[in-house]
């Protein structure tokens, strides 16, 4: 059976947000009861779960990104507008093609990677704040919070495909190299599984569930209530175990030796982690670490401090990071995309609604 967006159950999904998302502040994770209950309005009939949410009443708040007062200097590289709220960075080598969500209206825009220039822009439905790459050449997976739903977006033309309704608020969506996608509905605490356009499965053993990356067959899937790791198998669509992933962990990466790296922006480090899941290496970051990205062909790691304006670059040649380079950035860098043929970075700057380009060198 196939799932897809019904105005019906939109209006329902409403009902159970209780906030225009499409109102919030950059980067604020839209607020919710503490105490709010698995929801169940949006999984759809005959789908499978599994998992228990544990009890609420006891848990902090979800980390929040640091806000920087503006540079006092011009930063290095060039500076493109692109439009309002600029968040959510994504760079496919293989079409030479970044992408990037704003605001007023909601759009994704495509820049080329080469030249800097905007190629064109593809209308959303609604408030979208992570983005990821399905696989090299595309499409973009766009879980866009407003609307309830998962939208593909090809490269590098960006013709949008028709949305599938996920669950509330879907934050971050990733696929397996299997072709199976997760996608995590922030305030369902629920994450969604499809394979091509069908929901197989929804897991219900998170809080609120966020940044996501694969390792193999293993899905990673950061609650920023909880303030732990959970892996899933997706082959066999079961969980595989969770620990714990530091202070306030937000967004996730995964790198080339099979690791999951996570950003702990409360407690200013980056945290490594093996599928088991266990972590196996930590370093500290002051600043708010936020958006995090990797370069394959280089082993580098990408994480932009928040409340500093700064990107931090490390060699991941072994567990633990090690810092090789720190380069200024435009004023609040939430997240950041990497080209893996240059190396050339992609920042999103929030306050300024521009994208800046760095060649790190």
């Amino acid at each position: 059976m196939r799932y897809r967006l019904l105005l019906a159950l939109a209006l329902l999904v409403s009902g159970c947000s209780g906030q225009d998302v499409d109102q919030a502040t950059p980067s604020t994770t839209p607020s919710a009861p503490v105490s709010t209950p698995t929801t169940t309005g949006l999984i759809p009939p005959g789908a499978p779960t599994e998992g228990t949410r544990p009890p609420t009443d006891s848990l902090p708040p979800a980390a929040e990104p640091q806000s920087a007062p503006a540079p006092p200097q011009p930063p290095p590289g060039r500076l493109i507008p692109v439009g309002s709220a600029p968040e959510g960075v994504v760079v496919d080598a293989v079409s030479r093609t970044v992408a990037v969500a704003t605001r007023k209206p909601n759009q994704l825009v495509l820049i080329n990677a080469d030249t800097g220039e905007i190629t064109g822009r593809t209308p959303l439905p609604g408030v979208a704040r992570h983005l990821q790459l399905a696989k090299p050449g595309g499409p973009v997976l766009v879980p866009v919070e407003s609307a309830n739903a998962l939208v593909r977006v090809e490269l590098p033309g960006g013709r949008a495909e028709s949305q599938i309704i996920t669950g509330t608020v879907p934050h971050d969506a990733s696929e397996a190299p299997n072709g199976t996608v997760f996608v995590a509905n922030e305030l369902g605490g629920t994450v969604t599984v499809l394979r091509g356009d069908d929901i197989v499965k929804v897991f219900t053993d998170s809080v609120q569930p966020a940044g996501m990356a694969p390792v193999g067959d293993r899905m990673g899937m950061l609650d920023v209530r909880k303030n732990d790791l959970t892996v899933y198998d997706a082959e066999n669509l079961t969980i595989v175990g969770s620990t714990p992933a530091g202070d306030g962990p937000t967004h996730l990466v995964a790198d080339k030796h099979g690791r999951y790296i996570a950003a702990d922006t409360r407690g200013d480090a980056v945290r490594v982690f093996d599928t088991q899941p266990r972590q196996i290496a930590e370093i500290a970051q002051p600043g708010g670490p936020y958006g995090i990205t990797y370069d394959p062909t280089r082993d580098r790691l990408w994480v932009a401090s928040s409340g500093t304006n700064e990107v931090t670059g490390y060699d991941m040649a072994e567990p633990t990071p090690r810092e090789v380079k720190r380069i200024a950035t435009v004023q609040n860098p939430y997240t950041i995309g990497v080209d893996a043929t240059t190396g050339r970075l992609f920042v999103a700057g929030v306050t300024a609604g521009v994208v800046q380009i760095i060649d790190p060198g």
